[in-house]
């Protein structure tokens, strides 16, 4: 079966080489002090080779310029060999430093799950970018800030505080400002994406606002709002664990963010805790939950027209991360609602749980055994230590259709039930979910959970045991209408061919196995009609 493979993440180096297919047991951790550096490619003698064979050390990233005499270092891109200005060269005093090669922008198991970094001094650079950051920062019309220690990093840039010259006093008039290069991945066109989609959100349930931004040297900034700490920070806090409440009160309001989001044509496109943080610790909002990070934030809704989004899929192309991504996003599919509902239920298994079953893949192919694990993870297996609403959640989002409106208030009335009743001294402030929790309350008459078992998911996409899955993935090509079918029975694979070719679609691929067949139609076959048998044996070539 061909890889999937997401191609984004091609050129970041592995950690591990091994392609075992076995999960390894790693319990995740921040990065807090090695860089991510990239590694630059140079040729070398056989001689050269060999004197840089030696022992190497592997040493923190503020060694680099902890020199006691004041000198500078000039740091070589191969070998990352330091030669002191102003020193004899009888002394010998040479260190070869190696940075630990590292995967994408977070130290994990995954690509994919990291906490905040640590605090490092402004004039850190973990892009690979020479351009140091600027000390103060102007933008916009905005007053003078002081650069000070990093918050975190993402796909997107880097988040520092900033602190207002003048101001005085622990927390006076502090900001995060955001950092994105020039040269930066988000910046190919001018200003990053990001900020058309703060334009748009910045400010709304959930969504924390931009006071200003603009371009300063070599640098797009932002001053936002300054924030808590991540859900990750939390829970990585409290010995990997969560109580069920605070989960419980977690999913309501993440819900009720994103219901607003999503009601203003936007997706994000990337929800995992790290990107739930809650409100400065101190403050009326430190219970309060905030969603950041939008730069892979898409349209769902077309701006002119009001209409969805046209389906298409590229299963070269992935955006997400990989432990939370829905597997719609593994197979390349257009991003809409259900996608991030979906990631939102993953979140929530791991804050309660602690982890995912499918933690822990090395290798190139990680991407598509994850893929097929979350495949072949049914929601009962996925929540069997979870109370009922989380695997009911579970079972509604990976059954949504592509275009399909979700239930917001319908999810949110399923976990209302587990925390206390009263709004006021929940773990979190769950004040933004409340007019949807009333709405579903007076439309249905709070009904119980037992009239909600009984509702059956309109459509089943996951069905059959894990052998019987199947991913499809083949190159790219020109958007096209296309169908998929799989765990067909022999008896109802003919009205799914001949509903097919009334619509114009014809068989371009088809598996089978234990009875039950795969279809992939497409109408870009080239074909006008079709001949098929089904048969018990192999067909002769005719």
């Amino acid at each position: 079966m061909p890889e999937l493979r997401s191609r984004a993440r091609r050129n970041r180096a592995s950690v591990n080489p091994d392609l075992s297919p076995t999960p390894i047991d790693i319990v995740p951790q921040p990065d807090t002090n090695n860089k991510v550096t990239t590694r630059t490619r140079q040729r070398r003698t056989g001689q050269r080779r060999k004197r840089e064979g030696a022992i190497v050390d592997v040493v923190d990233d503020n060694e680099l310029n902890n020199n006691d005499d004041g000198h500078n270092n000039i740091v070589s891109g191969a070998g990352f060999e330091t030669t002191p200005f102003g020193r004899k060269a009888d002394e010998d005093i040479k260190k070869i430093r190696v940075l630990k090669e590292q995967v994408a922008e977070k130290k994990m198991d995954e690509y994919d799950s990291g906490g905040r970094s640590g605090d490092k001094g402004p004039g850190a650079e973990d892009d690979g970018n020479t351009a140091p950051l600027p000390e103060k920062v102007s933008v916009g019309g905005s007053p003078m800030y002081r650069t000070e220690k990093k918050l975190g990093k993402g796909g997107f840039g880097q988040v520092y505080v900033g602190r207002r010259i003048g101001a005085t006093g622990p927390g006076a008039l502090e900001v995060a400002l955001k950092f994105e290069h020039r040269s930066s991945k988000g910046c190919n066109y001018g200003p990053p994406y990001e900020w058309q989609v703060y334009n748009a959100l910045g400010g709304s349930h959930g969504v924390p606002r931009v006071h200003y931004k603009g371009r300063q040297g070599d640098y797009y900034v932002m001053v936002m709002d300054i924030l808590g700490p991540s859900l990750w920070d939390v829970w990585n806090n409290n010995s990997h664990t969560m109580s069920i409440e605070m989960v419980a009160c977690i999913a309501i309001e993440a819900i009720s963010i994103l219901e607003k989001m999503h009601s203003r044509g936007y997706v994000h496109g990337d929800v995992k805790p790290e990107n739930f943080l809650l409100g400065l610790p101190g403050t009326p909002d430190e219970k309060k939950l905030f969603l950041v990070d939008l730069g892979l934030a898409t349209k769902w809704r077309d701006s002119s027209s009001g209409q969805h989004v046209e389906y298409d899929q590229r299963p070269d192309v992935f955006r997400g991360t990989v432990r939370y991504a829905s597997v719609h996003a593994h197979l390349g599919r257009t991003g809409s609602r259900r996608d991030d509902l979906e990631s939102l239920a993953y979140t929530l298994i791991f804050l309660l749980r602690g982890r995912l079953p499918w933690q822990g893949y090395q290798g190139e192919n990680k991407g598509f055994l994850v893929c097929k694990k979350k495949m072949a993870t049914s929601p009962e297996t996925l929540c069997c230590f979870c109370p009922a609403p989380f695997r009911q959640f579970v079972e509604y989002v990976v059954n949504l259709k592509f275009d399909e409106e979700p239930n917001y208030a319908k999810y949110i009335f399923l976990f209302d039930g587990i925390v206390g009743p009263n709004p006021h001294i929940r773990p979190i402030n769950t004040d933004g979910a409340q007019k949807l929790i009333y709405q579903v309350g007076q439309k249905r008459g709070r009904l119980t959970m037992e009239d909600e078992e009984d509702e059956q998911p309109k459509k089943k996409v996951r069905m059959g045991m894990p052998a019987t899955q199947w991913i499809s993935v083949y190159n790219a090509r020109r958007p096209m209408k296309q169908r998929y079918h799989y765990n067909v029975a022999d008896v109802r694979l003919p009205q799914h061919i001949e509903k097919g070719n009334e619509d114009g679609l014809f068989i371009s691929s088809v598996a089978s196995c234990s009875n039950l067949w795969a279809l992939i139609m497409d109408a870009g076959t080239g074909f006008t009609a079709q001949v098929y048998e089904l048969s018990p044996y192999f067909l002769h070539k005719g």
